[in-house]
């Protein structure tokens, strides 16, 4: 019996340590540590190892712990917060900065070329060539003085004509013209006016009738400042009824352009249908751009065509 028992026991105890390894040899795996029993039949805590390529046992390091799903997020320098975007975010930051330190670069620029400029008030000079004043200041400043002693320079004047005539046009009648008239005054003062100059272009600008009239009556004020006419001008001038005559052909069936027409066509002693006149002074677009009930044709020629008129003596063409 006694060794019957014992037989059993060494089968229990085989079978136990079967058992023991096989659970081992599954949780090897897992980085756990697995129950192990020593000679004596006791249970003791060993640490799992694994085999390196070369065949030699290491210790299995600990598993990290699992990252969580959400991905965590950040702030950068900038406050903004990052999810896998903030490359693309700060180099938009970096952008947004770039521009604001160019425009506050440009914005200096500009100020600095300003400062440098003569202001047109601190061009005081009366009696000096303005030859003069550019040679010690520069062109702007002649350019001023010029422009304050009322001297039209070759240069204006060509740009003038480049902006207002078409170099290669007709020079020939067309179905749009443009008149103006020079006066003189007569009477006690002056103070009436009679014709004493007539220019009709085309529409390209192209002068088409331009002739000095005699005066029909005594001229009291030639006021050549203003008109640029002088005695000898109107002395040989063309006959008032001749005039008349040519101009009034003209303007049959035509669109006439002008400025202030009625002044021209009341020196005339001629009329013109309501719809075929285009009297700038008149057109209201004109008035609300310059914002001004009676502009001058000064005025208009400098805010809409950009060139200078009427700086000295007129000249009607």
């Amino acid at each position: 019996l006694l060794k019957q028992k014992a037989n059993s026991s060494n089968e229990s105890l085989s079978t136990c340590q079967t058992y023991t390894k096989k659970k081992h040899l599954l949780q090897v795996g897992n980085s756990q540590e697995v129950p192990a029993i020593n000679g004596n039949g006791n249970v003791v805590k060993a640490k799992s190892t694994n085999k390196t390529d070369d065949g030699s046992a290491r210790d299995n390091p600990p598993l990290a712990k699992p990252k969580s799903k959400k991905v965590a997020t950040d702030k950068n320098l900038n406050g903004t917060k990052s999810d896998g975007k903030g490359c693309k975010e700060k180099k938009k930051n970096g952008n947004i900065l770039k521009e604001k330190g160019d425009i506050k670069h440009k914005r200096r620029k500009a100020e600095e070329h300003a400062e440098q400029q003569p202001k047109e008030a601190e061009i005081w000079f009366d009696d000096v060539d303005p030859k003069d004043i550019e040679a010690a200041i520069g062109p702007e400043a002649a350019k001023i003085a010029r422009r304050n002693l009322g001297l039209e320079t070759g240069q204006s004047k060509q740009s003038v004509e480049q902006v207002l005539v078409k170099e290669k046009a007709s020079e020939g009648l067309t179905r749009a013209i443009a008149m103006d008239c020079e006066m003189v005054g007569v009477g006690p003062k002056g103070e009436d006016s009679i014709v004493a100059r007539v220019s009709i272009v085309n529409q390209f600008g192209k002068c088409i009738y331009d002739k000095y009239v005699k005066p029909t009556e005594e001229v009291t004020d030639y006021r050549t400042a203003v008109s640029g006419i002088r005695p000898e001008n109107i002395k040989t001038g063309e006959d008032f009824k001749t005039v008349q005559e040519e101009v009034a052909d003209i303007l049959n069936g035509r669109i006439l352009v002008g400025h202030a027409l009625r002044n021209d066509l009341k020196v005339l002693f001629l009329d013109h249908p309501k719809k075929k006149i285009r009297d700038t002074q008149r057109y209201k677009p004109f008035r609300q751009r310059v914002k001004n009930g009676r502009p001058s044709l000064k005025l208009l020629c400098e805010r809409l065509l950009n060139v200078q008129v009427q700086t000295s003596e007129h000249c009607s063409v």
